[in-house]
């Protein structure tokens, strides 16, 4: 037997048909026929500095990016981006490290530190002296959220906490022991309600998939924490057009998992990468049903753990995946059109497992419009590619002279050239790859 495909993790995935209200839909939907077109091609422009998951580089993994545009200065816009046990990166337009954000310490001995997994940006949240730029931050080490003001007038350190310890409860955990197993707080998604004007974040829960919903509760002290308002669950098994049911192979124990998500600001749906089945879109507010609106490529392939690999040993491919996404599912992440501000723009989606991207048109029912391959540069020193990409933003704004047609950045899991530690061994290499977006819409003719 073969290994099923994967990157990151040990599972496969995708689904069909769905119970308990969820809706699917089927294979090829969205009038995908014949031949895809070929993958348009699009180098990096910037890339960051090299974090390195060991010792040495203080166990700092490049994860999830958010772009936040400075609409007083375009040029001094900022990247924030996770980097698990290292913290928060905030970088400039040019890839260069503004700021170096620590992930705080365990609560108490024995406890696991905190771990920044997604992130994700709050525009105007209201605080006693007005309102201000937050940065909200899943950590997944400690099973909280972390709010960090944006204060564009500190330009060396522009990040601020502002978490109010008093109110940052446990977001999955029943307790502080519980916390240790880490099925914690994990994908991250912010946003506004337009009607109510109150803020939340939508976090998932590593290992599971349960979805929570918390609000955002800035304090007079300038302060803010969150309460969660509800939680709901993505299903674990699905029936199959051959009436067996499939459930997505996975360390025992383990359930497929939720991690890359976005809310769509225009219709308040939020889209969720469950990495071995596909993307959903269901109420941001968590109280519809979801419906499965994309799958992966190995939907319902049956699979078996292999404790000896530590990897699925893969049955034969009945037939039902998708065709555009290879698991995992990762980065999600809306691209507005900037040039057709009346047009409801794009959904890009990290297809982790051959190192591409996908783009669906929100305006045609989120149809699959094009895939795009992020490449070196052909130039002397240019940045490499992003292979095994984890998160992903996009700003179609203008920011400034250095991308005027706005910026795509993305997580690169494996960095080149690789380098070298003292004992000759490789080092775990990942940055952030910036892409100017104007180039790529005419990659990918948009």
């Amino acid at each position: 037997m073969s290994a099923i495909p994967r990157r990151r993790t040990t599972a496969v995935g995708m689904a069909a048909v769905v119970a308990l209200g969820v809706i699917a839909v089927p294979a090829h939907a969205h009038g995908d026929r014949g031949a895809p077109p070929p993958l348009a091609q699009v180098p990096a422009s910037v890339e960051t500095p090299s974090l390195f998951d060991d010792e040495a580089g203080g166990n700092a993994n490049a994860d999830d990016p958010a772009i936040w545009r400075n609409a007083k200065d375009p040029d001094r816009s900022l990247v924030i981006a996770t980097a698990k046990e290292g913290g928060l990166r905030v970088y400039d337009l040019d890839g260069r490290q503004v700021q170096s954000v620590p992930a705080p310490p365990p609560p108490r001995e024995g406890d696991a530190a905190g771990r920044f997994n997604n992130v994700d940006l709050i525009s105007g949240l209201r605080f006693p002296d007005g309102r201000h730029d937050v940065a909200v931050v899943s950590d997944r080490g400690r099973d909280q959220l972390r709010v960090y003001r944006i204060d564009a007038g500190r330009t060396g350190a522009p990040l601020v906490d502002v978490t109010d310890e008093a109110a940052a409860p446990l977001v999955f955990s029943a307790d502080p022991d519980e916390v240790a197993d880490q099925r914690t707080a994990y994908g991250l998604a912010a946003y506004t309600d337009r009607r109510s004007g109150r803020s939340f974040a939508v976090a998932s829960r590593r290992h599971a998939t349960a979805l929570a919903l918390a609000e955002l509760l800035p304090t007079p002290q300038g302060k803010v924490g969150y309460r969660t308002v509800r939680t709901t669950s993505l299903p674990a098994s699905f029936p199959l057009p051959d009436g067996r049911t499939w459930t997505p192979c996975n360390e025992p124990g383990e359930l497929p998992q939720v991690e890359g998500m976005v809310v769509d600001p225009d219709t308040g749906d939020l889209y969720a990468g469950q990495e071995d089945v596909g993307i959903w879109k269901l109420d941001a507010d968590l109280r519809s049903p979801a419906r499965l609106i994309e799958k992966v490529r190995s939907f319902g392939v049956p699979g078996t753990w292999n404790p000896q690999t530590e990897e699925c040993d893969a049955g034969a491919d009945p037939g039902f995946g998708g065709r555009h996404l290879s698991a995992d599912v990762e980065g999600l992440t809306i691209w507005r059109d900037a040039r057709h501000p009346r047009r409801a723009g794009y959904l890009l989606a990290s297809s982790q497992g051959d190192d591409t991207f996908a783009v669906f048109d929100r305006e045609r029912g989120d149809r699959y419009v094009r895939g795009f391959r992020i490449t070196a540069g052909d130039r002397p020193g240019a940045p490499d590619g992003s292979q095994e990409c984890d998160g992903a933003a996009v700003m179609s704004a203008p920011l400034g002279r250095r991308f005027p047609n706005g910026l795509l950045v993305v997580q690169d899991g494996a960095n080149t050239p690789q380098t070298t530690g003292p004992d000759g061994e490789a080092r775990t290499d990942t940055d952030f790859k910036f892409v100017d977006l104007g180039r790529l819409a005419r990659a990918v003719r948009l």
